[in-house]
């Protein structure tokens, strides 16, 4: 394999999950009646420029397609997150209807409603149509493609240069990712701005959230490589910031190299010297990740089977894609989660991949009244117990399994 940043051989594991469908392919009736495509899931990393990045044996267009399911609308943390983005981005910038801003993977149009509330000039790109379709029901302007360095000069051509451009968790699901970083340089205004926010690679070892590792994600991403990446693409990082989102992420501000203005923050330097000292540009960082994961699947089924046998009920909540990566990975099928209910009505009705658990809407809870709850997307823990706290009327426990079991 060669690295598809800097095409230099790539050969050290960092850790190999076996196989599994994509994760957000989820099953209908009919389609449980067929066999389902899985594929070897292997995360390398480069030695030369310490990309971490899973071994590709699917197309991004197999994978974000006309069945995708993930609405970002459907978490109210999600949307307070980006209203605020809105908010600081207007402020530090001075946007107004004067400006125009793009945002990349735009979803359903979950961010750009908040820039359109504002009356500045929008444009969503979003490649998967039923999002799409979602976003322009908001009245959001929405492109129906994938991005990248042919789409940016198209939509430059036609006058659409952005001050300021949005790639929210979207920079680790691209499998061109020098294609896709060039097209901010050729979009962005000679002063206009980039911000990028993804899972930081540092938390993602240091807490073991290997179930962050899907198919969905061809890269896994250190500040150092991004912005490396980023500066053969023609973009130059000026800030970062740290937020707790997702498990930990990494928020960076990139301008254009020749012609952008803003000057570089001590932040930058500061964390490219933590990663440093941290070791993530030596082979010994990424040793040990293997073990961890294996115990959180031991742990995991462990409680499970502990529960079945004491004739405890389990579901999950949360049709996540980190949790099919659990659930696969563990081997769980039906027998030791009954159903996982999800806010979500487009998964609403449908069968988690691979482990085949039906999905179902919330209500039913209430109706089956079990013993535990597992909390799927273990980063939206609070909300999600806060949201369903009454389970404990009947004495009814939450779980995550990730980075470590806790029953409470």
């Amino acid at each position: 394999m060669k690295c598809r940043h800097c095409g230099k051989p790539v050969s050290l594991t960092l850790i190999d999950l076996g196989s599994a469908p994509p994760s957000n392919a989820y099953l209908t009736a009919l389609t449980m009646r067929r066999p389902e495509k899985w594929f070897p899931l292997k995360v390398l990393v480069c030695e030369a420029c310490w990309l971490v990045q899973a071994e590709a044996y699917s197309r991004a267009a197999e994978l974000f397609n006309d069945e995708y399911a993930y609405f970002s609308s459907f978490s109210d943390i999600w949307l307070k997150h980006a209203e605020e983005y809105v908010g600081r981005m207007v402020d530090r910038f001075g946007l107004s209807p004067d400006s125009h801003v793009v945002e990349v993977a735009s979803n359903d149009g979950y961010l750009l409603q908040y820039v359109k509330q504002r009356g500045i000039p929008c444009l969503g790109i979003e490649p998967t149509a039923s999002t799409s379709a979602a976003s322009r029901l908001k009245g959001v302007e929405t492109i129906e493609e994938f991005f990248g360095v042919s789409l940016a000069n198209r939509l430059a051509s036609q006058g659409k240069q952005a001050d300021l451009m949005a790639a929210n968790n979207v920079l680790a699901h691209v499998p061109d990712i020098n294609d896709f970083s060039a097209g901010f340089a050729a979009l962005l205004k000679p002063q206009g701005v980039a911000t990028f926010e993804f899972p930081h690679l540092m938390k993602l070892i240091e807490q073991n959230q290997f179930d962050t590792i899907y198919h969905e994600h061809f890269s896994y991403l250190s500040f150092t490589a991004v912005a490396d990446i980023f500066s053969d693409a023609g973009l130059a990082v000026f800030d970062v910031e740290e937020l707790p989102t997702h498990g930990g992420s990494l928020r960076l501000f990139a301008q254009r190299k020749n012609t952008g203005s803003h000057a570089t923050s001590a932040r930058v330097a500061e964390l490219i010297d933590r990663e440093t000292a941290a070791g993530m540009n030596r082979a010994g960082y990424y040793a040990g990740f293997q073990e961890h994961a294996n115990k959180v699947k031991y742990d995991f089924l462990a409680f499970l089977i502990d529960a079945k046998r004491a004739g405890k009920t389990v579901v999950g909540y949360g049709a996540a894609a980190k949790g099919n990566t659990l659930l696969n990975y563990a081997g769980v099928r039906q027998d030791l989660i009954s159903y996982v209910m999800d806010r979500n009505p487009a998964k609403q009705g449908k069968f988690m991949p691979g482990s085949r658990i039906p999905i179902v809407a919330e209500a039913l809870l209430k109706q089956t009244r079990p013993d535990y709850v597992i909390i799927i997307p273990w980063n939206l823990r609070t909300e999600v117990m806060d949201q369903l706290a009454y389970i404990r009327e009947w004495g009814g426990q939450f779980v995550t399994a990730v980075p470590t079991l806790v029953v409470e």
